[in-house]
């Protein structure tokens, strides 16, 4: 199961329909259970298989007709669980800040905190709706990939994609100014997401074997990562404030949240220079250059 367009496909629309299906497939069976994993890594994949087929309909917005249904049926099924995330996100971001500060941290003396995540975690796993959460995710989802079989494109070849690429990948150039001018969280979040549907749809042209393109795949995989590091390091400040720990061990850890988010603003800047100084006009040139030499090799 991969998430590309292939030259393999039969046509555009085969390709397009292919991608929707597995991912709504695999989704599906996480959230039934299939497979060894835990409620919580179940749905993160079925929330993670919702993002990537929207991140397709973005690059085919102009093409297809059924985009805004079909864009806000699995915006609404992937919010059933979010909560869920979150819970997994905080532990992560604490892990993250060990991993880089526990040299100057006394460990145990934070380890309440750390065990007060894990709790919270497990009681999210454990909410007295979450089974009837989940199926209501499945069921959404099941039909969206009832309807999949229908959908169709109204234009053909580079057509069917220039109008969501550029408009994204416009979207993504304007978020960034917003984020540099103000370095409010909630404008570095928005970035993040447009920088993410790029990368959606870099990954799915990524089987044209363009080293532009897959460049720009690798640029944008981690500027998402290093902005969504952001964004929790945001989430867990709050989490502070109700934490067991002690006043001044509270403090160091705002302190090293702060030195950390100012290090990846650096680092998510100089990366958006790289991938977002292009115009959307020469963006659009090399993809469709890229896409016509991928179909005549086929």
């Amino acid at each position: 199961m991969t998430y590309t367009l292939d030259a393999t496909d039969t046509d555009l629309v085969h390709g397009f329909r292919r991608v929707a299906a597995d991912q709504l497939d695999a989704g599906i069976a996480s959230l039934g259970g299939a497979g060894d994993i835990g409620i919580h890594e179940a749905v993160h994949d079925a929330r993670k298989r919702c993002k990537k087929v929207r991140g397709m309909l973005r690059l085919f917005r102009g093409s297809f007709p059924d985009y805004k249904v079909e864009n806000a049926a699995l915006r609404d099924a992937a919010r059933l669980l979010s909560d869920l995330r979150d819970s997994t996100a905080v532990i992560e971001t604490y892990d993250r800040l060990m991993e880089r500060y526990g040299a100057l941290l006394e460990r145990s003396a934070l380890a309440p905190l750390r065990a007060s995540f894990t709790r919270d975690r497990t009681a999210s796993g454990e909410a007295g709706d979450l089974s009837d959460r989940m199926a209501s995710m499945g069921e959404a989802l099941e039909a969206v990939r009832g309807r999949v079989e229908t959908w169709t494109l109204e234009k053909g070849g580079f057509k069917a994609i220039e109008d969501g690429l550029v408009r994204s990948y416009d979207r993504a150039r304007a978020a960034m100014d917003v984020a540099n001018d103000s370095r409010d969280p909630a404008d570095m979040h928005e970035w993040r997401k447009r920088v993410k549907y790029h990368w959606y749809h870099m990954r799915l042209l990524s089987d044209a074997r363009s080293d532009v393109l897959l460049a720009r795949e690798a640029t944008a995989d981690r500027l998402s990562d290093v902005l969504g590091d952001h964004h929790d390091l945001e989430a867990f400040l709050p989490r502070l404030e109700t934490s067991p720990l002690a006043d001044d061990a509270v403090r160091l850890l705002r302190g090293l949240v702060s030195e950390e988010q100012g290090r990846l603003e650096l680092e998510a800047f100089t990366l958006g220079q790289a991938l977002l100084s292009p115009k959307p006009k020469r963006l659009a040139k090399e993809v469709r250059q890229a896409v016509r030499t991928w179909y005549a090799a086929t």
